[in-house]
């Protein structure tokens, strides 16, 4: 089978888990006899489009215009013409080379319109892979009205994209639940957990606690996106409750619209506990989260929906306990617990967050028992092999 995934950041590129995400599914692709091309945009691209190889997969690359890290309307513009450069500087590759699937990721929103053309050209079913959805976090945080000509813009192109689907694959039951009752699409749903491949670190990781000082500390490590989403100030207040805590230290490692107020918090509260970093490479990344103790995480209170963050996955890799803060209703807490894989506690109720917190500080046998049933809830629900059978087997 030919397949053809449409993302918008991909390997080796992205700092996202999104492209790490897509170039595992499309090696695992190549791994069971099928042929993959990748559809990205790239806005260092010179050239209009690239064709290049990755790991066995076809990488083609198209030029864009930016849209990470970016001022939202940069973004939202940048992002509204990613299926309009896609085809206008693919589309004759495509034409020439025709695929039996179709699997685009969500978010971005902006694919409705390429995917239907592909669809049409070439007479085929197409997936679609859905994690957060957009735009309801920008409402659920207030960041733009419901009711507003910007909000039925994007609820306009959210309801191309999922037109396009055939199929489309949602990260958790509670989210499952949630799409259902909310949006009116007559498709196939189905819960499809997001994935990552069992990869070891290096044997340099332990250099990264030599290079920051963090030799004698519990070192809670949180890697990724910096914005509303994650309510960073919730991560923020646990430190300063903790700032008398001469084992623990924080490592915040990534970059989003949050990232000056993180830096002005911490300077505020003066929190030496605290050490925030730019991103990193992935293969850099995964070494240095093999290096600390515990992986962090926490969403807004505002969300209506239940996402499962990329970034635990990379947590579970690397047999890490699990120290979360979630908007209520959430069925990571179950997922989580259940497996006893980490320590959950609902965003706004501080004092348990920081109870779990210096419950894993203070029992290594703790967190060295959550770090093994991390890796197990990995292999057992959260695997690429699993991914690829719940896409394949229709």
């Amino acid at each position: 089978m030919r397949i053809c995934i449409v993302v918008d950041d991909y390997l080796p590129l992205s700092k996202k888990v999104a492209g790490k995400m897509m170039h595992e599914l499309a090696v695992e692709f190549l791994s069971r006899g099928h042929k993959v091309t990748v559809i990205t945009p790239d806005s260092g691209l010179k050239k209009k489009f690239e064709i290049s190889k990755l790991d066995g997969v076809t990488v083609c690359r198209f030029h864009s215009g930016e849209i990470k890290n970016v001022s939202m309307l940069k973004r939202a513009i940048n992002e509204t013409l990613l299926g309009y450069w896609a085809w206008k500087f693919c589309k004759s590759y495509l034409n020439e080379n025709p695929h039996d699937l179709i699997v685009y990721y969500s978010p971005t929103i902006f694919w409705g319109t390429l995917i239907r053309k592909l669809k049409k050209m070439w007479g085929i079913p197409s997936y679609l892979v859905l994690r957060d959805f957009y735009p309801q976090m920008f409402f659920d945080e207030g960041l733009i009205s419901e009711h507003s000509p910007i909000g039925y813009y994007f609820k306009f192109f959210e309801w191309l994209s999922y037109r396009a689907a055939d199929t489309i694959g949602i990260e958790s039951p509670k989210n499952l639940e949630w799409f259902s009752k909310n949006k009116s699409v007559n498709k196939p749903l189905e819960v499809l957990y997001n994935w990552a491949v069992d990869k070891p670190a290096s044997l340099e990781a332990a250099q990264y606690r030599e290079d920051l000082g963090l030799q004698n500390k519990v070192v809670y490590f949180y890697g990724g996106n910096i914005g509303p989403q994650q309510d960073m100030m919730n991560i923020i207040r646990l430190a300063s409750a903790m700032r008398d805590e001469e084992k623990a230290h924080f490592v915040l490692v990534g970059e989003g619209f949050a990232l000056q107020m993180v830096r002005d918090a911490i300077e505020k509260e003066n929190l030496k506990n605290m050490t925030l970093l730019p991103p990193v490479s992935q293969d850099e990344y995964i070494n240095m989260l093999s290096a600390f103790d515990v992986g962090l995480f926490s969403l807004n209170r505002n969300h209506t929906t239940h996402n499962i963050p990329g970034k635990l996955l990379g947590y579970m890799a690397q047999e890490k306990p699990i120290l979360g803060s979630i908007n209520h209703g959430n069925d990571l807490q179950s997922i989580l617990e259940q497996s006893e894989a980490g320590l959950i506690t609902t965003n706004g109720d501080d004092e348990a967050f920081l109870n779990n917190a210096l419950k894993l500080m203070h029992n290594f046998d703790l967190r060295k028992t959550m770090g093994c049933n991390s890796k197990s809830l990995l292999k057992n629900l959260f695997s690429v092999q699993r991914a690829v059978d719940t896409i394949l087997l229709k």
